[in-house]
């Protein structure tokens, strides 16, 4: 099977336009901060890998038209929506509710495994509809028609997104996992982490839930 790519420059202009879109912090931006602040740099670029990997689904779906599919229909916008919403909400309540950690250097009690953080990751970005929308609405407008395959030229530029997308975010998840570590030293600070942590990912969910539905 031929492979057909887009044109050089479009590539290179997508990769800008990419570039540029990312590094201005969304959800996905906060929630990686957020754990990295919470369980250091590693946690946040283990956040970052699951947050992407949660990016492929909507890359083939936008790819296979499973994306248009979603955005005509309502009632499956609103479900994806909503559930997303309350899982951001769930993640922030079990964050404040949760045991309260001791403030030791380690911070060992407040320690997640590595697999629920990719898990927690991969749903957050899963469960966003606004994301597949982008991919719906940006990606084909740096596909070639006239060059045919056009869900071949879509999945290759939703994978220059992504390569692009876990360099930027890790470059936010070790800046934060620095400044958490600064936090830690300073033991004080550590007793309000666990609250700020879960009033954001709390706030990453209302904001999803009363947002426009994106059609505009």
């Amino acid at each position: 099977m031929e492979i057909v790519l887009p044109p050089p420059a479009s590539i290179g202009l997508f990769a800008i336009a990419a570039l540029a879109l990312l590094l201005i912090p969304g959800p996905a931006v906060l929630y990686i901060v957020s754990r990295s602040l919470a369980q250091g740099r590693v946690a946040g670029f283990v956040s970052n890998l699951g947050i992407h990997c949660g990016t492929m689904v909507h890359v083939i779906a936008a790819s296979l038209g499973l994306s248009a599919l979603l955005m005509t229909s309502a009632l499956a916008f609103a479900a994806v929506k909503y559930l997303g919403a309350a899982y951001l909400i769930w993640l922030g309540l079990r964050r404040i509710l949760g045991p309260d950690a001791a403030p030791d250097a380690s911070g060992s009690a407040a320690r997640r495994s590595y697999l629920e953080l990719v898990r927690d990751g991969f749903i957050v970005n899963l469960l966003n509809p606004k994301t597949a929308l982008f991919f719906l609405a940006f990606l084909p407008q740096f596909a070639d028609v006239s060059r045919g395959h056009v869900a071949t030229q879509i999945a290759f530029l939703g994978l220059v997104f992504v390569a692009i997308g876990l360099v930027t975010d890790s470059c936010y998840a070790f800046v934060a996992g620095a400044a958490g570590d600064w936090i830690k030293r300073k033991q004080g600070p550590l007793r309000f982490e666990r609250y700020v942590t879960g009033v954001v990912m709390i706030g990453l969910g209302l904001t999803a839930a009363f947002a426009g539905n994106g059609k505009k």
